[in-house]
């Protein structure tokens, strides 16, 4: 139960997410358009947790990895078992874009 907690929210195994961005990952911010606006990482889709269900085929390729962000890895997180429950196979919690952007540089 624990482990599926940390690895819901982010803290499960490292991940290389600079490799991942290496091999394609998508970097999905799902924080509303001003949150966006505000700073974001470059090369990033915005799309909002809340309208993540209807715009799904922004995300075409399921078996392309995503990585999701928000401020706090909260949002991100909800976005993730939302991909996960619609097919998308591999799906990493980045947690806050601003710390996920130090783990790309």
């Amino acid at each position: 139960m624990i482990n599926t907690l940390k690895n819901l929210f982010g803290f499960g195994p490292k991940l290389d997410y600079a490799e991942l961005i290496k091999q394609g990952a998508i970097i999905l911010d799902v924080r509303s358009k001003g949150e966006y606006a505000g700073g974001h990482i470059k090369d990033s889709i915005n799309i909002s947790v809340d309208a993540l269900n209807n715009n799904l085929s922004k995300l075409k390729d399921k078996s392309k990895p995503i990585i999701t962000c928000c401020a706090s890895g909260m949002r991100s997180a909800s976005a993730k078992s939302i991909l996960k429950s619609n097919g998308y196979l591999q799906v990493h919690n980045g947690g806050s874009w601003y710390s996920l952007q130090n783990k790309i540089r």
